[in-house]
């Protein structure tokens, strides 16, 4: 008799089938169908002898390995010295400790393996974790060359794929692919998640858009390497494994997969990312609950050109626009007066600072902010006295040069004696400043991550974990960014252990309208760095108002990376509004559910709608010249269509339109406003003012029954 294994919740219905002796599967992963059974679902999905195939049909198992004849790509490969390779892995146990969790150990008796597959559908959202644990037997030592989290079969309905590419300054581009006959790959050796190719993808169909159709996303929960595959077959059925990209002899004996998160809906990308939001909330950062503080960040001011005067004054200046967080970014350590010495000597440069930073620290203290400080533990400069000391602490390959990456190497966190100096070092500091934030950089690629001759990717990524955990338990009060050259280390997995995700490097005002856009498909905007640049970008060149670069970075968690000694009267005060408008709706911004517009390119909207639909921030940028004589409508999302709606420009602070009488006008939307059902501010929309490009207005709704 067939067994299954049924997980249900939100909406959302995974059905295992359990059957002991038998290989598992799933027999159907997605959203709910009501009244369906178990035994229909696997009857209706019965296949038939294809000529040439074998006599009895191969059906897919949760890794399809090599042993089954699956004939499509296997979720699990490993050997013992070329032998023990056709792994064919039998049900033998099944926990089920409640309705949205389940674990199933399976066996190969033959090939002395063992595989545990644990599985959880959380209630809250409908969004499905999985992973694998891979074990050979104490006598008979396993090499483990792929282990993916799971073999998810996809619905065939799913033939547009949406990937996130990208480079740094341009992270989460966005790129829509048809699904085809073969093999989808996206691999990464970075040693962290990467500026090109982020480890998750959507998928729909020709009719899925924002709030409407089938739609799917996953996402690989690891930092390290990664590879993320499809593989859609003769029969067209496509499969999709996401795992840790593995180096030679990396993983014996014994491997725990990174976990795969799958989400389902069968209304549109939107619906998908307010799931995974409302996951990262609730599961990865639910004990931090802290408000977001609006941050100041010196590196666009001052670089390395560190000087103790100035830099209180920048924090005078950062208070007085409202700033709640300063964070002295790097050149403060060490001989680091540029980005070629210094890494690695983590204690405070007595030549610029003869008193250490007790005066800048003290003084934004008494300035009503919090003090944080840059870092980037991970890696070391050869001109550097930690180097000088300890050549041997770094990874490498004997015998083999380098690759040259910002005049630094990668040290080898492997080694329980890297580690030791580190936690000591950095704790030090933050005991003897009260440092309540850190920002944790990580610079460059790893291509050689060996240690005594082996590849250590995989303990890399652990140790890099376990170091953060030790920081978190020794401080507990500490907040952690994790910043990689911008956003290419950016995943949950490191959300665990870190509050806030620097999403890129590009301050550009009109560019990070994508880079958000792209970025919100999976992480919340309280997680995703947005800061208001220079009037002039120094990765673009482009300038623009700073009405425009402050209204830019109020969707997100809000800050600043500027000299304000270089911005006018005006502007900072200008910015100072801006800063007072995004806390004054900070609780919306960060804890309502968002919801993505759709437009074409030259414009960008979005938005936060309250969980009781009572109040509404929505944002849109022109960002080129409408190409018709009259400016589009935008059409608002999430509202309650039965109630009223007073809507309100809150931003720019002046009538924007360069036509009147326009609507904003007509509406009174900059005085009191005036009210409209939800169904129709939805369903036709509002029309937008003719305005000059680089223009972002932000508009806010209120219910009023």
């Amino acid at each position: 008799m067939t067994e299954f294994t049924i997980l249900r919740g939100r909406d959302t219905l995974v059905v295992l089938g359990t059957t002991e002796g038998a290989r598992p599967s799933i027999i159907y992963a997605g959203p709910d169908i009501a009244g369906a059974t178990p035994e229909e679902l696997a009857l209706l999905q019965s296949g038939q002898h294809i000529p040439g195939g074998p006599e009895q049909p191969i059906g897919p198992s949760l890794l399809n390995p090599l042993g089954t004849g699956w004939p499509g790509a296997a979720g699990v490969i490993a050997d013992r010295d070329g032998k023990d390779w056709a792994i064919d892995l039998r049900v033998e146990s099944v926990r089920q400790p409640s309705n949205n969790d389940a674990e199933i150990r399976c066996v190969d008796a033959l090939n002395d393996l063992q595989s545990t597959h644990s599985f959880a559908l959380c209630p809250r959202t409908g969004v499905f974790t999985a992973s694998t644990e891979i074990a050979g037997s104490n006598n008979k030592p396993v090499n483990i060359d792929w282990c993916a989290a799971i073999c998810l079969p996809m619905d065939d309905r799913l033939d547009r794929l949406r990937s996130f590419i990208g480079k740094w300054a341009s992270e989460f581009q966005i790129e829509d692919i048809e699904r085809f006959r073969g093999s989808y790959l996206r691999e990464n050796k970075a040693g962290r998640t990467s500026h090109s190719d982020f480890p998750g993808l959507f998928a729909g169909n020709e009719t899925t858009d924002e709030t409407n159709g089938l739609a799917f996303a996953c996402h690989l929960g690891w930092s390290g390497n990664s590879r993320l595959h499809i593989d859609t077959g003769q029969n067209g059925q496509a499969i999709l494994q996401a795992g840790e990209l593995l180096l030679p002899g990396e993983v014996s004996d014994r491997y725990i997969s990174p976990q795969l998160i799958a989400c389902w809906s069968n209304h549109g990308y939107g619906d998908v990312s307010r799931r995974l939001h409302a996951f990262v909330k609730n599961s990865i950062i639910s004990e931090r609950t802290k408000p977001r503080p609006v941050h100041y960040n010196t590196w666009e001011a001052v670089y390395f050109d560190h000087d103790e005067a100035r830099l209180i004054e920048l924090a005078k200046q950062a208070a007085e626009v409202g700033a709640e967080r300063f964070v002295l970014d790097d050149g403060w350590f060490g001989g680091r007066r540029s980005d070629k010495a210094g890494l690695g000597d983590w204690w405070v440069s007595p030549d610029v600072y003869p008193n250490g930073l007790h005066p800048i620290a003290n003084r934004v203290r008494e300035l009503g902010m919090e003090f944080g400080l840059w870092f980037e533990p991970e890696m070391v400069n050869p001109d550097s006295d930690l180097y000088r000391a300890h050549p041997d602490w770094v990874l490498g390959i004997d015998g083999v040069e380098p690759i040259p990456s910002r005049h630094q190497l990668t040290l080898d966190l492997t080694k329980p004696d890297v580690t030791d100096y580190l936690f000591a070092k950095i704790s030090a500091l933050i005991d003897e400043y009260q440092i309540d934030y850190i920002k944790w950089d990580m610079n460059r690629d790893t291509q050689h991550p060996a240690s005594d001759g082996r590849a250590v990717m995989h303990k890399q990524t652990e140790a890099l974990y376990a170091l953060l955990g030790r920081f978190r338990t020794a401080h507990p009060a500490l907040e952690i960014e994790s910043c990689s050259s911008g956003g290419a280390r950016a995943d949950y997995e490191i959300l665990r252990r870190n509050d806030r995700i620097w999403t890129s490097d590009n301050n550009d005002a009109r560019h990070r309208h994508q880079i958000m856009r792209g970025a919100s498909h999976f992480f919340p905007l309280s997680v995703l760095g947005n800061h208001v640049g220079p009037k002039r970008c120094h990765i673009t060149g482009r300038m623009f108002s700073m009405e425009f670069r402050a209204a830019s970075a109020i969707f997100g968690h809000m800050g600043m990376e500027l000299d304000l000694a270089d911005e006018t009267a005006q502007d900072r005060a200008t910015l100072a509004a801006a800063i007072a408008l995004h806390k004054q709706h900070r609780e919306l911004i960060h804890g309502g559910d968002f919801y993505r517009i759709e437009t074409p390119d030259y414009l960008a909207a979005m938005g936060c709608v309250a969980r009781e639909k009572h109040e509404a921030l929505f944002s849109c940028a022109l960002l080129d010249m409408h190409p018709a004589t009259k400016p589009d409508r935008l059409r608002f999302d999430g509202l309650n269509p039965a109630k009223q709606y007073r809507i309100k420009l809150l931003w720019p602070q002046s009538n924007p339109s360069r036509s009147h009488p326009s609507i904003i006008d007509a509406a009174a939307l900059m005085e009191n406003g005036t009210a409209f059902a939800g169904a129709a501010l939805m369903e036709h929309g509002i029309q937008l003012p003719l305005v000059h490009p680089d223009t972002c207005l932000i508009y806010h709704l209120e219910a009023e029954n």
